[in-house]
């Protein structure tokens, strides 16, 4: 018998075939990271139905080393998806295989061509298990949701937090469900087509293998649809590499053997490890003494308490948090929680009871800061918004008045502030990556079993932590999987993985050199730096000790207290609500375009029981102000109108393309009067939108060039399409000489992307 075992980032998969190739018996499981226990589990299942003597071959992303460990061939997991795609579905020109961290398309015809994914896992498998986690679903009941939708919305499926950042505002307004399943799918096929195939048309006979396309029937629509084809998944699509794998085999194997030899291999200590967080529990004793100095006042807060109150909001991306100081700035209440996607509920609720539980309640002033600052401050009247970054400077330097570095970790973001005399000189913010942030941490305690507290106090005391690098969150999963295969403990990954945080935050989003040029007097905050494996590590990194204020995870709210307390006037009542007004009151969203012009920017607007309204959503303060610009003063407005009025003249000569993008937005009506002039009927491609954008993805080469560039090939896609004898777009080195500077260059994309276009977009060959 033949046998082929698949070992994947996420399940492991395990065929055996009759000496015929028929298939005899399959099993696709989660291994839950137990990556060894379970390859030797299923050897000795085969071993003691099939007998223990089979061709024997391993493939797949996590098997490598497992194989070279036991002396077992390894097939790569292309060429054995090759091997039993030519078998299995002989004529096949492409295949798109989706599994949990990598997503690959693989170009069968003139010669194996092969694009994976490199440094970033969305668009894969976990990156929908996530998006399936935020909209509370199964998998199952996702793709189920996303076969009823009616409408599609643009979400980013580059990183799994920029999606979050698409989604939670379209769950907050309200989208329904299936509508946002749908998007995520089409984000995920967008992603694959774009980031993946680069310009290689994907057409001829398509085979969509791996988990999610197996399992999602809306996927497979989307990717469909998205491609004009009718793309096939075989039957056993799950067991592919692990066929190929089988079918490829040539050495006999001892079964029982070798499930032996894994076992070995699980109880060994092989991984590459750093020196523990603590070295003894004295070390730990005088860190915690240390630490719980720099703690904020509190004060008693009586019911009958009538002397005057700093109110401090901080409404962030995920949660909220309030914070009561009095004049001395000692704390007298706080309330910190999940905002469960409806910021406005929960503050009302924690208003209502400062002022049920407190009736002789004197607000001097009420600030407002973070994510919802404006939302916060309209709906209940605020006497001040301030910017988070002052909010967080302005509570550090409560602390530390000669602070000169401040860094923020929280669940998905992270911010560092550098400060020079003073003043913040430079604000450093997690831009495509969330791996450093608190919600890294929380998925893989979530993983492994564990809450996220309880996880990482394992860390503390562990004896080799393991070294696992700075990498995006998806593909350290990889990681951990390799080190507990090596036998690294649960303490040990802890306590890796809170280094790993720390790592990023220094090299990855900071980009620092060496620790010495962030500064020498350190305040850290934010909800991840209660975490004592996180402040250690992050402690030997800097080769400092840092400052971490008690209310680590409050210094938003706090901050903002400090400076109402600081702008208000003394003996002046909060422009506040009152009791009254807050127990009636109540707000309606509504969520609509703008329609005012051809943005169509999508508003959210709020509105409030006392007729106070807040507008989100719009990039000019047109749907605020009602007032239209006057056209004579519009520039944009003004090239529309010119370019719109040119119209096809008599066509003598043929009829010529000019594509409304890059340069020619600027030089149209000299060509458009030159080739007039000429004889020739000018048409040109339409004002750019999102679908002409998503109709020429397809032959977009780079995912590095800029938006503009892209767009080019929906222009020329559109043209193509228009019957014209000619599309006319040159390479222009030069710019009109306007003598306003040392050269007339253009830049690199606009002077030679026509170039790009005309070795990319398959339709110009017509």
């Amino acid at each position: 018998m033949r046998l082929g075992l698949d070992v994947g980032s996420t399940t492991i998969k395990c065929v055996v075939l009759d000496d015929k190739n028929n298939l005899l018996y399959s099993t696709y499981e989660r291994h839950y990271s137990h990556i060894v226990e379970k390859s030797a589990e299923l050897l000795r299942r085969v071993a003691e139905r099939f007998g223990p003597k089979a061709i024997f071959a391993v493939s797949g992303s996590a098997g490598m080393g497992m194989a070279d460990s036991v002396k077992v061939p390894f097939v790569q997991e292309v060429f054995a998806t090759r091997v039993a795609a030519n078998r299995l579905a002989p004529g096949t020109d492409v295949i798109i295989e989706l599994g949990g961290e990598d997503a690959k398309i693989l170009f069968l015809t003139h010669g194996l061509e092969v694009r994976m994914n490199g440094s970033c896992a969305g668009g894969t498998g976990a990156f929908i298990d996530q998006m399936a986690t935020l909209l509370k679903m199964g998998a199952d009941e996702m793709d189920a949701a996303a076969q009823t939708a009616k409408k599609t919305y643009t979400i980013a499926s580059r990183c799994g937090v920029f999606a979050k950042s698409d989604i939670q505002p379209l769950i907050n307004q309200g989208a329904k469900p299936a509508d946002i399943a749908k998007s995520i799918y089409q984000a995920v096929v967008n992603q694959t087509i774009a980031g993946l195939a680069q310009g290689r048309p994907i057409q001829g006979n398509v085979l969509y293998l791996g988990g999610p396309l197996t399992f999602s029937k809306c996927l497979r629509q989307s990717f469909d649809e998205t491609l004009n084809i009718t793309g096939t998944c075989p039957e056993n699509s799950l067991l592919f590499v692990a066929m190929g794998a089988a079918f490829y085999a040539e050495q006999s194997i001892d079964l029982l053997k070798t499930a032996e030899l894994l076992e070995k291999k699980g109880v060994s200590e092989t991984y590459r490890s750093q020196p523990p967080l603590f070295k003894s529990k004295a070390e730990y004793d005088e860190f915690q003494a240390r630490h719980a100095k720099a703690a904020v006042p509190q004060a008693t807060f009586p019911a009958e308490y009538d002397r005057p109150v700093h109110i401090g909001i901080d409404s962030g991306s995920t949660t909220v948090k309030v914070v009561v100081i009095d004049e001395a700035a000692n704390l007298l209440f706080t309330d910190y929680q999940p905002n469960q996607g409806d910021p406005i509920s929960l503050l009302q609720a924690v208003l209502l009871r400062l002022y049920e539980q407190h009736p002789h309640l004197n607000v001097a002033s009420v600030t407002t800061t973070g994510y919802g600052e404006d939302l916060a401050k309209a709906a209940f009247h605020a006497d001040f918004g301030v910017v988070e970054t002052v909010a967080h400077f302005t509570a550090a330097k409560h602390f530390l008045p000669e602070v000169d570095f401040i860094i923020d970790i929280g669940g998905q973001d992270m911010k560092c502030f550098k400060i020079e005399n003073g003043a913040i000189s430079d604000i450093f913010l997690n831009e495509a990556c969330s791996s450093g942030c608190g919600s890294f941490l929380q998925t893989f305690a979530q993983a492994l079993g564990y809450d996220v507290k309880e996880f990482t106090k394992l860390g503390l005391f562990a004896d080799r932590p393991v070294d696992l690098g700075s990498r995006c969150t998806v593909f350290m999963n990889s990681s951990v999987k390799q080190a507990q295969k090596d036998g690294a403990s649960v303490e040990n990954i802890s306590a890796g993985l809170s280094i790993s945080v720390v790592k990023n935050a220094i090299y990855k989003v900071i980009r620092a050199s060496s620790p010495e040029e962030l500064g020498r007097h350190v305040v850290v905050q934010g909800g991840t730096f209660y975490n004592e494996a996180v402040l250690r590590a992050f402690e030997k990194e800097m080769g400092l000790e840092v400052i971490r204020p008690n209310i680590a995870g409050l210094m938003g709210a706090y901050g903002a207290a400090l400076y109402g307390a600081q702008k208000s006037v003394k003996g002046k009542y909060s422009t506040l609500l009152t009791l009254e007004e807050l127990q009636s009151f109540h707000r309606e969203t509504e969520s609509r375009a703008c329609g005012q012009c051809g943005n169509n920017c999508q508003l959210t607007i709020n509105t409030f029981s006392d007729g106070g309204r807040l507008i989100s959503g719009n990039r000019c303060e047109r749907p605020i102000t009602g007032k239209k610009e006057q056209g004579e003063w519009n520039l944009y407005e003004y090239k529309r109108k010119l370019i719109l009025g040119y119209k096809p003249g008599e066509n003598r000569r043929g009829r010529i393309g000019l594509p409304l993008c890059l340069n020619f937005w600027e030089l149209y009506p000299f060509w458009y009067t030159l080739f007039t002039k000429l004889g020739f009927q000018v048409v040109h491609s339409p004002m750019s939108s999102r679908k002409l954008y998503l109709e020429g993805q397809g032959s977009i080469p780079s995912d590095t060039a800029c938006f503009p560039a892209k767009l080019a090939h929906g222009h020329i896609e559109f043209l193509s399409k228009l019957g014209v004898d000619a599309i006319f777009y040159p390479c222009m080195t030069y710019n009109l000489d306007e003598g306003l500077g040392d050269n007339h260059y253009n830049c690199p994309v606009v002077a030679y992307y026509p170039e790009v276009l005309a070795g990319n977009c398959p339709e110009l060959r017509e």
